[in-house]
């Protein structure tokens, strides 16, 4: 078994580590929108029954016309984390994978688990014959590096001519729609596009995203997850709020990550990348400014591939702008 990958969260094993309880510290370790949007009220029925096939055609109507996806129906998963476990499936044992790097872990650790080889490219350019798949996320996590629509959908027309798929994760992609591959779905026939619903919308915890992809694939996904794979209450908030005026969403996270990025620049970091959800900075003593704010009890995401990188997550208020501004003024590292 291969050993768990580091990802943000784990505010209680910090606090194990560090002291305080965990619901008073800074968590800004994950890419996360720590400004949720309204609830909306969820009808008793969602909770007392199994999900109805009228809710899970509401939530797929509102997901359709939300990531544009015009003929192609989304299908609602519980987490684009369980429908990377299940990609290995797609392709034949002994085939190689190309994967976008660095970037999410996960699909690296599924690949290889699943005995393939995997390699780790650092540009499309490098895909080639060899390959029966190719990973990329656009936005990426965690540098932000981003490619075109055009600049994908050639590299499906080369995958698609050697039989092989294309796996994009838009798992960031809500605020910058321009970038997303959705739309050019439909005439992509080897695409599969995975969408987050937490991220953008601050539900994480939901454990909601959405795959994009033609009936076929999308039919083998729907068969391996199995029946009642997203709960009704999950459904009931998708579709209310995918069909709600994201605007004031996009409007405050941005305000928020004007925010992160002034205590960062007033702290003298690097700004190296990032999305609009977090950003990434680059500095020779990241570790010691890690230590220094989980000290603080403000948690950030470390790196152990690239020790010289952090990434920061948006604080939810000026209250927590000025924590961490506070905090970083003090590194004397």
């Amino acid at each position: 078994m291969s050993a768990p990958i580091m990802h943000g969260g784990g505010i209680t094993a910090a606090a194990a580590a560090f002291g305080g309880r965990p619901e008073d510290w800074l968590d800004l370790s994950t890419g996360i929108n720590p400004s949720p949007a309204a609830l909306p009220d969820i009808p008793a029925e969602s909770w007392h029954r199994l999900p109805d096939e009228h809710l899970v055609q509401s939530a797929v109507a509102a997901a359709r016309d939300y990531y544009r996806s015009g003929d192609l129906l989304p299908l609602p998963v519980p987490g684009t984390q369980s429908v990377i476990q299940l990609l290995p499936r797609l392709v034949e044992p002994g085939r190689r994978v190309a994967i976008l790097s660095p970037t999410y872990g996960e699909y690296e650790k599924a690949f290889r688990s699943a005995g393939f080889v995997v390699d780790a490219v650092n540009g499309i350019g490098a895909v080639d014959d060899r390959h029966a798949l190719a990973v990329v996320v656009s936005p990426n996590n965690p540098d932000g590096r981003s490619h075109r629509p055009d600049e994908l959908a050639a590299l499906h027309e080369r995958l698609k001519g050697q039989g092989g798929y294309l796996i994009v994760d838009e798992a960031f992609g809500d605020a910058e729609p321009n970038l997303s591959l959705v739309p050019l779905a439909s005439r992509l026939s080897n695409l599969i596009i995975f969408r987050s619903f937490g991220k953008f919308f601050g539900f994480a915890g939901l454990r909601l995203g959405f795959v994009v992809a033609a009936s076929d694939i999308r039919e083998r996904f729907e068969d391996w997850l199995g029946p009642w794979a997203v709960s009704g209450p999950a459904l009931s908030i998708a579709a209310s709020l995918l069909r709600s005026d994201s605007t004031p969403i996009i409007r405050r996270i941005a305000e928020r990550q004007d925010a992160l990025r002034d205590a960062l620049k007033s702290a003298g970091l690097k700004i190296a990348g990032g999305t609009p959800l977090f950003a990434l900075v680059e500095d020779s003593r990241a570790g010691g400014i890690h230590l220094h704010l989980c000290r603080h009890h403000i948690l950030v995401r470390k790196f152990d591939y690239a020790p010289e990188w952090l990434r920061f997550g948006l604080a939810p208020d000026s209250a927590a702008d000025n924590r961490l501004a506070a905090a970083l003024e003090s590194f004397d590292g």
